[in-house]
């Protein structure tokens, strides 16, 4: 069973006299990380791009902003929270030089140390803090005095208390009180990559495509091919997600849980673990990490083109008429005032 740590474990103190310097402090994980440790008492930096609208609201929020090599001086625990593709740049522009011995170097995912394309100093502590869950979230549950679930995991540790410094960081951020399960920066990135590949992303889009795309070619409406299996997917997930798969199938109707025992082992049969096994092979081996990274330095030719294609699929045109008709998806109208 997998270690878990909770707040009585955590050790905020160790975070006294420290500055906390979150780079992307004002993205999607940034802006939860800056205000949650603020708010509990840590002294926080962050960097962003002068001038962006994220610079912007991390000064309206109250944050003490700068840009990246300026935060990293004053820093002694540097969080890298920017995208993956723009992290090794950012680190040898402005971040290496600064991580002075005895730094603290943290990321919320493993995929630059991992396939290498951060190489840290010997004399630093580099540790992980991944909260389950989008900024948004992590965000709203502290407020609320809950957390989100989170990893923890440790690559280098040169102090001799890199774990203790990372919970003491997770008990700021609020993610103890959910509880952090310890793992490897090596488990989680191919965990992580292999569920967005396999399930999360590539495989339910793919999936949801090919039923519309089955349904229509024999001859039904797009529209209904859009509601059954696109739209009342977020029904079966909400279950999923509140109690898990026996919880869902407890929901459904008696039809459609037998139609869920014997159909579904047909869709997702043996063809289809074989090449989740290879996918899982590519994420282990690095060739995925090459792959993404080789198509970053050509401009994303590949990666624009089939976003293009699957922006200009059937199913986007019947859903986008189609969720006109659900006004609680709708932003509300803006209240006219009357002219006094």
């Amino acid at each position: 069973m997998a270690k878990v740590y909770y707040d009585k474990e955590c050790n905020l103190k160790l975070l006294d006299g420290k500055v906390i310097g979150i780079v992307g402090g004002f993205g999607n994980q940034g802006h939860a990380h800056s205000q949650n440790l603020r708010d509990s008492g840590c002294n926080v930096i962050v960097s962003e791009l002068k001038g962006s609208q994220p610079w912007k609201d991390a000064v309206a929020a109250g944050l003490k902003v700068m840009e990246a090599a300026e935060m990293a001086k004053k820093a002694d625990v540097i969080v890298m929270l920017v995208p993956d593709q723009t992290q090794k740049a950012i680190y040898y522009q402005a971040i290496e030089k600064n991580l002075t011995k005895g730094k603290v170097l943290m990321f919320a995912h493993g995929f630059n140390i991992h396939y290498g394309q951060i190489v840290p100093p010997k004399d630093v502590d580099v540790v992980m803090i991944a909260p389950k869950s989008p900024g948004r979230m992590v965000r709203q549950l502290y407020t609320e005095g809950r957390g989100t679930p989170a990893l923890v995991a440790v690559y280098q540790n040169a102090s001799g208390k890199a774990k203790e410094i990372a919970l003491a960081y997770a008990k700021g951020l609020g993610v103890s009180r959910a509880g952090i399960i310890e793992t490897t920066f090596e488990e989680e990135t191919e965990t992580d990559l292999f569920g967005e590949q396999a399930v999360l992303c590539g495989g339910a889009s793919a999936l949801i495509k090919t039923g519309f795309e089955t349904l229509v070619e024999a001859g039904y409406q797009p529209e209904i091919a859009y509601f059954e299996v696109l739209h009342e997917l977020k029904l079966i997930v909400d279950l999923i997600y509140q109690g898990g798969i026996a919880h869902m199938r407890r929901s459904v109707s008696d039809t459609a849980k037998y139609g869920d025992i014997t159909r579904g082992p047909r869709i997702i049969n043996d063809l289809v673990r074989e090449e989740m096994e290879e996918v899982l092979a590519e994420i282990q081996d690095g060739s995925f990490a090459r792959e993404w990274i080789l198509e970053n330095q050509a401009g994303r030719p590949v990666f624009n083109a089939l976003l293009k294609m699957d922006a200009d699929h059937p199913i986007e045109e019947v859903g986008a008429k189609l969720r006109q008709m659900m006004s609680w998806l709708q932003k509300e109208p803006a209240k006219k005032t009357k002219k006094k």
